[in-house]
C-alpha cells in the first residue's frame, strides 16, 4: 500500500497562511527540550538502535496501551516474541488506530528519519522493517546525529536525585554541542505513604551525601548537598509527580516529630504523611527559588489501575489514567504558602486530566511576578493522554484567555526515544494552524512581525529565557 503523500509539507496545515508561517519561521528554529525520559549515557555512547522495533516498542507504554485496545496478544508486547513478530504486530494494530496520534507520530517519524512515504500496514511492514533497520545499521540515526540533525540546542533528562551524573559531566567535558542536563527529579524525597520505603530512601540518601541523618536538620540539609551538587552540573530545572493534591493545615513544628516517627519506621495516618510530604515540599521549593531553578509539578496520574496487570507486567506498561481529584485548592494553598515569604520558584504545571487545563490556566494568573523571569508561573505544554492536536489546542486557547499565550515555552518530548524529536514538529505545525486560523478570522491581527515574533518565542526564545540554561 503505497502512501499518496499522507506526511506533506502540508500536514496539519490547513490554509496558505499556516504553510507560510510554519515554513518561513517555525521549521527552522531550534529545539530546547527541557523535559525528557533520555539516557546520558545513551547520548555520552552514542547509541543506536538494534532495529525499529527497539526504536518503538522496546520500552513505549504508550504504543503498547494501544495494541492492547487493538487486540494483540500481549506476548507481542511485552512477552518474549522477536523484534520481527513484535513490529509485524504493529503493522497490523496501526490501520485501526486511525485518527490517533500515534498514527501521526509514527508516520512524522518514518517520513522524517527513514525517508519512507509508505503507510504503516501489513501489506508493507516487511519493507518498512528492511528498510528502516538498514538506516540504524548505517549510524545515520544513533543518539548523537540525532540531536545534531534536530539542531537541539539544549535537552534536559529525569534524574534521581541521588544520581552521579557521570555522563552529564563526561559530555560537557567533551563540550558536546548540545547542552545535556540534568533534572532533580523529587518524587522519592516527598513520597511518605510507605514510611519503611521512605526510611530507605532516607539511608541511601545519607549514603551518597557521606552524612548521618537523624532528623529533619539533617535531613535537609543532605538535600541541601545534593540540590548544590546538581545545580554545579547544570541542573536548572526540578520535576515532581504528584498523583493526589490535599488541602491541609501547615503546623510547621510537628514536622520535626513527623520525621522522628518515620525515622523509627512507626506508621503515621494519612494527615500526617501528607503533612510531612507538603513540609518536604515546601523546603525542595525553597532551595529550588535560591537557584532561580524551575519547578516543574505533573498533576492527576492515577497510576498502575488494573492490579493483575501491575502484577503481571510490572509497574509504568500502560495501566495509568487521569485522575479526577481536585487539584486546584491545595495547589494554590502551596504556591501561596511560598509566595508569602517570596520564595515561589519559576513554576511549570501540567495537567493530565483536561478539566482542570482552565482551572490551572487561571490559577497561575494569581502568581505571577517579575522577580525571576516573564511568565514566572507557565501553564506546561499539553501533556500524555492531551498530547494530541486537540489536546494543544485547548492548552493554548486557554492559556491565550486566561494568561498569557505569548509567554509560552512551548513544546517538549516527555519521551524515551530521541526519535521522538519529530513531537517539535507536530506542535509548531499545529501552533502555525492554529494562529493562521485567528488571523483569517479577524480575531489577532494578520501582522505578519506579530506573527513571526509570536512564533519565534514560543518555539525558542521564551524558554530559553525562562530557564537560562
Amino acid at each position: 500500500m503505497t502512501n499518496p503523500g499522507y506526511i506533506s509539507d502540508t500536514f496539519l496545515l490547513e490554509s496558505p497562511l499556516a504553510q507560510q508561517l510554519y515554513q518561513s519561521y517555525a521549521s527552522h528554529l531550534p529545539i530546547i527540550d527541557f523535559h525528557t525520559h533520555l539516557e546520558a549515557s545513551d547520548i555520552y555512547y552514542d547509541r543506536s538502535y538494534s532495529s525499529i522495533t527497539d526504536a518503538w516498542l522496546s520500552s513505549d507504554h504508550y504504543l503498547w496501551r494501544a495494541m492492547r485496545s487493538v487486540g494483540i496478544d500481549e506476548y507481542f508486547i511485552t512477552g518474549d516474541a522477536s523484534e520481527y513478530e513484535k513490529f509485524s504486530q504493529w503493522c497490523e494494530a496501526m490501520p485501526f488506530l486511525i485518527g490517533s496520534p500515534l498514527y501521526q507520530w509514527c508516520h512524522l517519524e518514518l517520513k522524517r528519519f527513514f525517508q519512507l512515504d509508505q503507510l504503516l500496514c501489513p501489506e508493507n511492514c516487511q519493507t518498512i522493517w528492511q528498510h528502516c533497520n538498514q538506516k540504524l545499521k548505517s549510524g545515520e540515526l544513533s543518539a548523537r546525529q540525532i540531536l545534531i540533525q534536530n539542531k537541539v540546542d539544549a535537552l534536559c533528562t529525569t534524574d534521581d536525585p541521588l544520581s552521579d551524573l557521570q555522563f552529564h559531566r563526561l559530555l560537557a567535558e567533551e563540550q558536546f554541542p548540545v547542552k545535556v542536563l540534568p533534572t532533580f527529579r523529587a518524587d522519592g524525597l516527598i513520597n511518605t505513604q510507605n514510611p519503611p520505603q521512605f526510611k530507605l530512601t532516607i539511608n541511601k540518601l545519607a549514603e551518597t551525601t557521606k552524612t548521618s541523618i537523624n532528623d529533619w536538620h539533617s535531613f535537609q540539609h543532605a538535600l541541601k548537598q545534593r540540590i548544590e551538587f546538581f545545580h554545579a552540573h547544570g541542573c536548572r530545572l526540578s520535576d515532581v509527580g504528584i498523583n493526589q493534591l490535599d488541602a491541609i493545615e501547615q503546623p510547621s513544628h510537628r514536622t520535626e516529630h513527623l520525621f522522628e516517627l518515620i525515622l523509627k519506621e512507626q506508621d503515621l495516618t494519612l494527615t500526617q504523611q501528607q503533612q510531612l510530604s507538603a513540609d518536604i515540599f515546601h523546603y525542595l521549593a525553597e532551595q529550588y527559588h535560591q537557584r532561580n531553578w524551575a519547578m516543574q509539578i505533573h498533576l492527576g496520574v492515577m497510576p498502575n489501575v488494573n492490579k493483575r496487570r501491575l502484577t503481571t507486567v510490572g509497574v509504568g506498561t500502560g495501566f495509568s489514567i487521569m485522575h479526577d481529584s481536585q487539584v486546584t485548592i491545595a495547589l494554590a494553598e502551596r504556591l501561596s504558602r511560598l509566595d508569602n515569604t517570596n520564595q515561589l520558584p519559576k513554576t511549570v504545571l501540567y495537567n493530565l486530566n483536561p478539566k482542570d487545563t482552565w482551572p490551572l490556566a487561571s490559577l497561575i494568573g494569581a502568581f505571577q511576578d517579575s522577580d525571576s523571569a516573564a511568565g514566572k508561573i507557565q501553564l506546561g505544554a499539553a501533556w500524555w493522554f492531551n498530547d494530541h492536536k486537540h489536546g494543544m489546542i485547548q492548552q493554548m486557547t486557554a492559556l491565550a484567555n486566561l494568561g498569557s499565550l505569548g509567554r509560552f515555552i512551548g513544546m517538549l518530548t516527555d519521551s524515551r526515544s530521541a526519535l521522538s524529536l519529530s513531537r517539535h514538529e507536530y506542535f509548531r505545525r499545529v501552533l502555525c494552524d492554529l494562529l493562521a486560523k485567528w488571523a483569517i478570522s479577524g480575531e489577532i491581527p494578520n501582522h505578519q512581525p506579530l506573527l513571526k515574533q509570536t512564533i519565534d518565542n514560543i518555539c525558542y526564545h521564551n524558554a530559553k529565557q525562562y530557564f537560562d540554561f
